[in-house]
């Protein structure tokens, strides 16, 4: 079973991609340099990444002493990737990129993420260069973002430490000016860090020549204590190896050192690492302390690196997404070769009778439907998500704003809600094989694994919910809320036309009160502590209502061909999610409504 042809529907079919070729930014572009484009990913997924993903899994990244050792297989991988031009692939000509618009390249990109998101394909080092163009000096682009952006270097972004992970107020990390005339280095304010960073994906390896760290750290005030807070919270380019402004390596090893790897229950082809930052191991002009380089202004570092979480969160989501499609996909194929069991007749099963294939049971069809409607409702949003980027940097002012606040909203859902329910869909593609589900004889347990990290990383799950809760919903007096209930509205007014949608578009009207209802009681008493306990449930009940618009919206589109098997399959995902889906979020949001307390005044003893 081919991704493509829902890839293509999704794009050219609902999104209307080819269109964005009318802007002077993808001029040159239309449908044919798009297929070029994926044509090449998939080929490249599908020869360098595919194959390996279960080898990348059993052999571990290891430390031989003097550097990590990775397979052949990820540096082959690395390389095609690489060389597609995939990584800079939005930029500008002018600098070796294609101007291709963004919802394509997410696009192109989860080719990768299905065949082996282990691998990885480059996410954190265009997230790293991007935000290098956005807020570095002209050398830092020149000299960092633009090796980046070629493969000759990779990047990271280091913000958790042991003993502050999501707690970003807490990190310890220090950075002090780097002797007499500091601020005059040409690569920018020169200073020495000291401290320990962890968990950083790609922290250490040999698959590009040198890597690029962007470290979050603090600046000590004149008493020498760090600012509390994130106020004092500042962000410097901190490379493994030395470099002149020229861009060349001066054969000088930066004093930052690898303390260990973490061994993790998936996604292991990638190494996880702990950092140590000045520890004198490789003392840099005969002094102990990394050399770091100021970006942007002291103190704001934390909002230029929000500049990088912020693609990363769409791309945890995407990489989440394609996990769950991965699993549905192994288990749809397992499920029509299975035979096992025979079907029910008025007189009970004859066993006289050949056994049928397990796809033909109604309880194997709810769990494959439900890997349907999460996995390719999933994807959807995150395109969805990916055309408003386009829009915010190439649409007029009005339109870009809109772009802007709705992303706002809509970035916590994209990256929370297909880590959760696709990694429920990878558990129902363990329950499709059975036996052989929970064995390493096939990939699915594999992509459970994987997928289990997206939960977690760039943003846990309550953290998310919090920011929709806390701060989304009700920022800039509700603007974003109210412009994507205005999208819904607008989906529901054209499907009311539509008998056959026409119900589920009344199922979602009562579905975005619930949630606009919940929202306001949540917040009635004013009290943070209150309105956030059940933070959780109501993103829970917040997505699933974004992703019920989102499967009517493509609902629309699939039903003036609802002949094709293609389509048939996208209302009956619809139907699903509208039918066993969507009314789980009353009880979600009920707990929200009435600021339940049952959590948050559990006393600690009586656990």
């Amino acid at each position: 079973m081919s991704l493509r042809p829902t890839v293509d529907f999704l794009l050219y079919d609902w999104l209307n991609v080819p269109s964005l070729g009318e802007r002077e930014r993808f001029a040159d572009h239309s449908r044919e340099t798009f297929d070029a484009v994926l044509d090449t990913c998939e080929r490249i997924a599908r020869e360098k990444y595919a194959p390996f993903n279960r080898l990348v899994d059993t052999q571990e990244p290891h430390f031989d002493g003097e550097k990590v050792i990775l397979p052949q297989a990820t540096h082959d991988a690395a390389k095609a990737y690489a060389e597609s031009g995939m990584l800079s692939a939005a930029q500008d000509y002018d600098i070796g990129g294609m101007q291709l618009p963004y919802t394509v390249e997410a696009a192109a990109n989860a080719f990768f993420a299905m065949a082996s998101v282990s691998i990885g394909s480059g996410m954190l080092t265009t997230g790293n260069a991007n935000l290098l163009m956005k807020h570095g000096t002209a050398l830092q682009k020149q000299v960092f973002a633009l090796n980046e952006f070629s493969g000759r270097w990779s990047g990271t972004m280091c913000l958790s430490e042991p003993q502050a992970g999501s707690s970003l107020s807490d990190v310890a990390t220090r950075a002090v000016p780097d002797g007499e005339g500091f601020e005059g280095d040409p690569l920018g304010p020169r200073y020495r860090l000291t401290g320990n960073k962890m968990w950083i994906s790609s922290g250490e390896h040999e698959l590009t020549e040198n890597i690029v760290h962007l470290v979050l750290a603090k600046i000590p005030d004149e008493s020498g204590k760090l600012v509390p807070g994130t106020r004092g919270i500042s962000l410097f380019i901190v490379p493994k190896k030395m470099v002149n402004p020229g861009g060349e390596l001066t054969g000088e090893r930066n004093d930052v050192a690898l303390a260990g790897l973490n061994h993790k229950c998936g996604w292991r082809g990638t190494t996880n690492t702990l950092l140590n930052f000045g520890e004198g191991k490789y003392p840099v002009a005969g002094a102990a302390g990394a050399v770091g380089y100021l970006v942007g202004q002291p103190g704001k570092g934390l909002a230029c690196m929000f500049h990088m979480m912020n693609e990363a969160r769409i791309g945890v989501g995407l990489a989440a997404t394609m996990l769950g499609m991965a699993g549905y996909h192994a288990s749809l194929d397992y499920a029509k070769n299975r035979p096992q069991g025979r079907p029910m007749g008025p007189a009970g099963k004859d066993p006289a009778q050949p056994q049928t294939r397990i796809i033909e049971h109604a309880d194997v069809k709810r769990m494959l439907l439900a890997q349907k409607a999460y996995g390719e409702g999933a994807m959807a949003l995150n395109l969805y998500c990916a055309r408003l980027v386009d829009e915010q940097h190439t649409a007029d002012a009005d339109a870009a704003n809109q772009a802007r606040l709705l992303l706002e909203v809509l970035t916590p859902i994209a990256k929370s809600w297909p880590s959760e329910w696709c990694l429920e869909a990878n558990s129902l593609a363990i329950q499709v094989l059975g036996g052989y589900g929970y064995t390493r004889d096939f990939p699915v347990e594999q992509y459970w694994r994987d997928n289990r990290l997206n939960m977690i990383h760039e943003g846990t799950h309550g953290i998310q919910a919090m920011d929709l809760l806390g701060r989304k919903v009700l920022m800039e007096e509700g603007k974003g809320l109210q412009l994507l209930a205005e999208r819904m509205q607008d989906t529901m007014a054209r499907a009311q036309q539509v008998p056959v949608l026409a119900t589920h578009a009344e199922r979602l009207g009562q579905a975005l009160s619930q949630v606009t209802q919940a929202t306001q009681a949540a917040w009635s008493t004013g009290q943070p502590v209150e309105a956030l306990a059940n933070a959780v449930p109501y993103m829970q009940a917040f997505g699933h209502t974004v992703l019920a618009w989102i499967w009517l919206d493509v609902a629309l589109v699939a039903q003036t061909n609802a002949d094709s098997a293609a389509n048939v399959g996208r209302l009956s995902a619809c139907r699903f999610f509208f039918h066993y889906e969507l009314p789980k979020i009353g009880a979600w949001l009920a707990v929200v409504a009435s600021r339940d307390p049952t959590c948050a005044n559990m006393p600690e003893e009586a656990f």
